[in-house]
């Protein structure tokens, strides 16, 4: 892979970690194309795959918020908190795809991530192109691509955000993808009552190299 997306990174978390693959075979209902193990030198081990994913669109509550690149963000953190309980759960009984659950999506992002620019931050779930869409919810278009989705478990948001520098400087270099235009999506699917740990899904778009 280009040295572009260590330096890229290498901006964005400020190290660049060593590590090596070890890849595995695996198969997932069709969707998924193929999966590796990533285990990288002094963190834990990363689960990736490549998915296939057809189109599909992402509704719920988006707002303009700036960017924090490590640790809590409390512009969404108060974006999330403003939504009532009832809110939630209506969000998500309406998702239907993958990513599954309650979605944090970045979209419009600097192409730095320069700390402070402003981003599009949706609260929302994945839904198919035909799913009725209650009025009062945006929605981001999504069309069919490849995404790179990197599965975590650990104390949140420091385990995503380390997997995420990980595979960067230890998947990236080494498999034939790169970045390409698209919004990135986190999926907490099992978060403890405090959402202070959980295992998440980190979704980024990508394409052939």
């Amino acid at each position: 892979m280009p040295v572009s997306i260590t330096r890229h990174f290498l901006r964005r978390f400020c190290r660049v970690p060593t590590g090596a693959l070890r890849p595995r075979s695996t198969s997932d209902g069709g969707l998924m194309i193929s999966a590796l193990r990533l285990t990288a030198e002094g963190s834990e081990h990363v689960d990736t795959r490549i998915v296939d994913h057809p189109e599909f669109r992402l509704v719920g509550h988006a707002a303009r918020v700036r960017l924090v690149r490590q640790g809590i963000n409390p512009h969404i953190q108060r974006h999330i908190t403003a939504l009532p309980t009832e809110e939630h759960l209506r969000l998500k009984a309406l998702g239907n795809t993958e990513p599954s659950g309650l979605l944090a999506v970045s979209d419009d992002l600097d192409p730095d991530y320069a700390e402070g620019s402003e981003l599009t931050y949706l609260h929302g779930v994945a839904v198919s192109p035909g799913t009725p869409v209650p009025g009062g919810l945006d929605i981001i278009e999504v069309p069919a691509g490849r995404w790179v989705v990197i599965r975590t478990t650990g104390p949140h948001p420091q385990t995503l955000q380390k997997a995420w520098a990980t595979a960067a400087a230890a998947w990236f270099p080494f498999n034939p993808w790169r970045l390409r235009p698209g919004p990135e999506i986190v999926a907490v699917l099992k978060p403890t009552n405090d959402f202070s740990t959980a295992t998440c899904e980190l979704w980024l778009p990508v394409e052939p190299a």
